[in-house]
């Protein structure tokens, strides 16, 4: 059974836009979790950093809230599965709902309108399949924040203040001769350990307000995946899109400057680019892993921080998450 949380999850919604756009402007990157994870795996420097970011946000959620309520998560075999078939499918497709669904929605990216339009609909027609039938009436909605809701809004700003002032230091500091040296390619001179800790606080920010959306409870991606036609549906996600993808887009057209990172670096930002067979199988293999667990990346490796801070279900998470990494390493 599924409670909605609008407030929660609006707010936590709107959190997640944030360092989002931050790292866009710090580093000109899009803010993936499914390639910081497969990139890690790789050895790539930023790659461990983002993703270890994240992990250090599950540890303080799991710091402030304790073991909490058991997450509802599948059976050992479908969360194997499942993990490998996100894992093959955010590596043929090239992103995942951080990638495609907030950072690719937010730009108008036509491959990630078209990834997230066939991993949407196939997750609920795996979900359908899948739990229809198990899953209860959902809770009527609580529009209240308890004190741990409270505690993960405030902690937000920690990080976001980092960003800001890590942005502010290069400005002011560093200014054009160090890092605003330009080139025939428009790139600007590189601070490699600033965009390090660009990706750390950008990352501990998003652990901590997808938290706050109570989005990494697979229990609840599941019941919004069901549609407001069933009786268990929970329409947090939904609140979630709302709080996030509009302020992601007036940031991202709006207030993303001049496309050249200010910690330096290439702009990393796909421009409009073809959909694929390969883009559309892979979302499609995606939301079938996705729809059968209610899982993917972002939660996962947050939840995995969190079981390492309070010993809680520290297997299951673990077993999902080598299952991705096997399935993102079948993929050239």
């Amino acid at each position: 059974m599924s409670t909605p949380t609008p407030l929660a999850s609006f707010l936590g919604g709107f959190g997640l836009a944030l360092p989002v756009h931050s790292l866009l402007v710090l580093n000109g990157s899009v803010f993936g979790i499914s390639g910081f994870v497969h990139r890690a795996v790789r050895g790539n420097k930023e790659g461990l950093i983002a993703t270890a970011g994240l992990i250090i946000g599950g540890i303080i959620i799991g710091t402030i809230e304790g073991r909490g309520p058991e997450t509802s998560i599948s059976p050992l075999p479908s969360l194997l599965l499942s993990g490998f078939l996100v894992g093959l499918g955010t590596k043929l497709s090239n992103g995942c709902t951080s990638g495609h669904m907030l950072a690719g929605l937010s730009r108008f990216s036509k491959r990630s309108i078209a990834a997230t339009a066939t991993f949407f609909c196939t997750a609920v027609a795996a979900t359908k399949l899948h739990h229809s039938p198990t899953l209860i009436p959902a809770n009527p909605p609580d529009y209240n924040m308890n004190t741990a809701d409270k505690t993960l809004l405030i902690a937000q700003t920690v990080p976001l203040i980092a960003s800001v002032l890590l942005y502010a230091y290069v400005r002011l500091r560093l200014h054009a001769a160090d890092l605003y040296t330009s080139s025939n390619s428009g790139q600007h001179k590189s601070s490699s350990v600033f965009r390090l800790v660009a990706l750390l606080s950008t990352a501990v920010d998003f652990a901590l307000a997808l938290r706050l959306s109570n989005l990494t409870d697979p229990k609840k991606v599941t019941a919004f995946l069901l549609l407001p036609f069933h009786p268990a549906f929970d329409p947090s996600l939904a609140f979630l899109a709302i709080g996030a993808i509009p302020i992601g887009a007036a940031l991202y057209h709006f207030f993303r400057g001049p496309e050249k990172p200010v910690l330096g670096g290439p702009w990393a930002i796909p421009k409009s680019g073809n959909v694929d067979t390969k883009l559309l199988l892979g979302s499609v293999l995606f939301g079938i892993g996705w729809g059968a667990s209610g899982l993917c990346p972002g939660p996962v490796v947050i939840n995995l921080g969190r079981a390492l801070a309070t010993g809680s279900q520290l297997t299951s998470w673990l077993s999902w998450s080598l299952s991705f990494i096997a399935g993102g390493l079948c993929v050239n």
